[in-house]
């Protein structure tokens, strides 16, 4: 599923508009990269958690020079779905579409 699929969902399911329902989805997510961005965790009840998890530092590779590089610590956004919304998709889910051939 696409945004545009999602947007038309919506907008189908409530009445409002695709393009109110678009706008109120960017500024979703504009909302919530913000907040991560400023190293603030988005909490939504029933859905899941925006997070921010630190990285530690760690040696890698370079493959085409063969040598090693130093990794430095950083920060990356994560996301942590509800219990609940887990068990819905563990009660619903029996194949993905890859998986049917």
């Amino acid at each position: 599923m696409r945004k545009a699929d999602i947007v038309a969902n919506i907008a189908d399911t409530t009445g409002v508009p695709k393009v109110d329902v678009l706008v109120a989805l960017e500024a979703f997510f504009k909302e919530v990269k913000g907040s991560l961005a400023d190293g603030e965790n988005v909490y939504i009840r029933g859905f899941g958690s925006f997070v921010v998890k630190k990285r530690a530092k760690k040696v890698g590779r370079h493959i085409q020079e063969n040598r090693a590089i130093e990794i430095p610590e950083h920060y990356i956004p994560s996301f942590k779905p509800a219990k609940i919304f887990v068990e819905q998709v563990k009660d619903k889910v029996t194949a993905l579409p890859e998986d049917q051939e």
